[in-house]
């Protein structure tokens, strides 16, 4: 073994160290120069921001930035939402911000705005940005004021929302998954959409490195729980639609409409019932179909599970024709779910 000089390795890194020019920034014009580079001659796929902290909408993606005492940023005392952009409606939004409040009850912050306000707040913004399809993100933070662990130094919570560009269609090939080995997070924070992810990034890095889609996690009992960012559905050999209680894990909206919409193919003859429970390894495992639920996909058939076919390992017909149900509702579904966004 060749013997290790620390003196040497010490001397590199400072030569190195000494190499590096860290720029100072003696004006706000020169940093706002500085961070416009970045976007100057790109597509923006961020249209438009808004920020309580500003109190306005900000279209400049170089401005798009959230104050670094912010304890969003430094504690992860934070929850945020989600909700869709297609054809010009927003889909589920008064669901998804019910579902963004209780989160923000769960972890003891008060938003500055009311229901109604946050749902205005966001039309607008979706308004300014123009944007057809794409997606809406938007945090509820304890707010910025130091860099303690308590939030009882941050003058004001704090509202942010985002617009993305992005262009999704309905997913119809089939993926793999696999049994997440990265520990699964405890009910009550498994249940508050909240901003510490990182079980969840790990988990579909995890999934990513075995060349699939995404992890499933089993939950304290052994029982199906669901993906780092979307639920999991089976079809049974008996044409049942199971679901895992929700219990344990994130009440998915779009696998609540799921469930809504469902029995439409019980009328048809197609499902024999559908249903939510405990699901069991074993159960899972001998499903005829599998299939994961979330807001942009709007399911995504599950074709291989830990290396073994699900099923006969092909799309599943009768999750397609879930899959039909969901996005039909999508793009033409009534007005209790789709709100047509006021664009001038």
């Amino acid at each position: 073994m060749a013997a290790f000089d620390s003196s040497t390795q010490k001397s590199v890194q400072v030569e190195n160290g000494a190499e590096f020019k860290v720029d100072v920034f003696s004006s706000s014009s020169e940093l706002v120069s500085k961070l416009q580079e970045k976007w100057a001659g790109k597509k923006q796929p961020y249209p438009a921001m808004y920020s309580s902290v500003f109190g306005g909408i900000i279209v400049d993606p170089a401005m798009m930035l959230i104050p670094i005492d912010d304890h969003m940023v430094h504690r992860g005392h934070g929850v945020f939402d989600t909700a869709i952009v297609i054809d010009g409606f927003i889909y589920e939004l008064d669901v998804h911000l019910a579902r963004f409040l209780r989160s923000a009850s769960k972890a003891r912050i008060e938003s500055p705005f009311s229901q109604s306000t946050l749902k205005s707040i966001l039309i607008q913004l979706t308004a300014a940005s123009q944007c057809r399809k794409g997606t809406l993100r938007y945090w509820l933070s304890a707010g910025p004021g130091d860099f303690l662990l308590s939030s009882s130094g941050c003058t004001s919570s704090a509202f942010y929302a985002v617009v993305i560009d992005e262009n999704f269609s309905q997913c119809k090939q089939g993926v793999k998954a696999i049994t997440s080995k990265i520990p699964m997070k405890s009910p009550l924070f498994a249940t508050t959409k909240n901003v510490n992810y990182l079980p969840n990034v790990l988990a579909k890095m995890e999934a990513e490195d075995k060349g699939a889609f995404a992890s499933v996690w089993l939950d304290d009992q052994g029982y199906i729980a669901e993906g780092p960012m979307v639920n999991v559905a089976f079809i049974t050999h008996h044409k049942e639609l199971l679901l895992p209680l929700f219990d344990k894990i994130l009440t998915g909206c779009t696998a609540l409409r799921l469930l809504e919409l469902a029995p439409k193919l019980v009328e048809q003859g197609r499902l024999k019932g559908v249903r939510a429970a405990n699901v069991s390894v074993e159960e899972a495992k001998g499903a005829a179909e599998m299939m994961f639920v979330g807001s942009t996909l709007p399911l995504l058939p599950i074709i291989m599970w830990d290396d073994e076919p699900v099923g006969d390992g092909k799309v599943g017909e009768l999750t397609m024709a879930l899959s039909d149900l969901v996005w039909e509702d999508m793009v033409a579904g009534p007005e209790t779910q789709r709100l047509p966004v006021p664009y001038v």
